[in-house]
């Protein structure tokens, strides 16, 4: 059976929701790193940081553990030792900004503003790195680098790699059926994203990604990348149509990955 681990995002963790699971990490077979970044994977833990037992500010557990392991920096070690037959990335959760506190890169994400955690003591005098910024794309290429090398010296090299290319939509299915364009796009609340300039820096970062890595399969759905207004999560240009998930989980039972969970 394989032993799937994602790198990514809701668009990769989603092919497995949609048969449905509840949870991810009620399998034991797959292995979800999320609501991060390759710089932030990397970076310092941040010293002082407390996490709390029970999940604050409404989060569920799932993207609570994901807070804290990007807090904690605990997910490369998980990811090493969970010994994945299919290693996949994707970086839609690639837009976030990044913080820099007490020598430690942290994901600026919803999550992350929700929890409350930014109170703490740890977070005093933290400075935004913007995702956009060339600071943040330099960041990221040395964290792209460091995963290359980390997948060349662990058992992650017996892994098939495998990227989930994908960019936000500038369509949207409505819930009457037709087709607009997509508006109003947010990163966090109150925080506009700008679709063209980050569909740019998804290109750029694919494309050096593949440049580094070691081979990997590439499975891709450009013509479904329509986002769809009744989708479960809601409205978002990373929030697809059906049609895509399923076109991307037939390309990945081809690589011998079985999206399908009992609930």
């Amino acid at each position: 059976m394989s032993r799937v681990a994602i790198v990514g995002s809701c668009i990769s963790r989603d092919l497995w929701r949609f048969r449905g699971e509840t949870d991810t990490q009620a399998s034991t077979e797959l292995l979800y790193v999320s609501r991060t970044s390759l710089p932030s994977l990397f970076a310092t833990r941040l010293q002082g940081f407390r996490a709390v037992a029970k999940p604050p500010g409404g989060l569920k557990a799932q993207p609570h553990r994901a807070l804290v392991a990007d807090l904690s920096k605990t997910a490369i070690a998980a990811l090493v030792a969970f010994r994945p037959t299919h290693l996949i990335f994707d970086f839609i959760d690639e837009r976030f900004d990044l913080l820099s506190a007490g020598g430690a890169l942290i994901t600026d994400s919803w999550e992350l503003e929700a929890s409350g955690y930014r109170k703490q003591p740890a977070f005093r005098g933290a400075r935004t790195v913007p995702r956009l910024s060339a600071a943040c794309e330099r960041l990221w290429l040395d964290g792209a680098a460091q995963m290359a090398a980390l997948v060349r010296a662990t058992p992650l090299a017996q892994a098939q790699l495998i990227l989930h290319s994908s960019r936000w939509a500038d369509r949207r299915r409505t819930a009457q059926g037709r087709t607009a364009a997509m508006s109003g796009v947010e990163i966090l609340p109150g925080r506009p994203g700008d679709l063209a300039a980050h569909n740019a820096l998804l290109a750029r970062y694919e494309t050096t990604f593949a440049e580094l890595m070691p081979p990997m399969a590439r499975v891709e759905a450009p013509d479904l990348r329509v986002a769809d207004d009744r989708h479960l999560w809601g409205q978002s240009p990373f929030h697809y149509v059906p049609a895509y998930y399923a076109a991307i989980r037939d390309q990945l039972t081809q690589l011998g990955v079985r999206p399908q969970l009992a609930a």
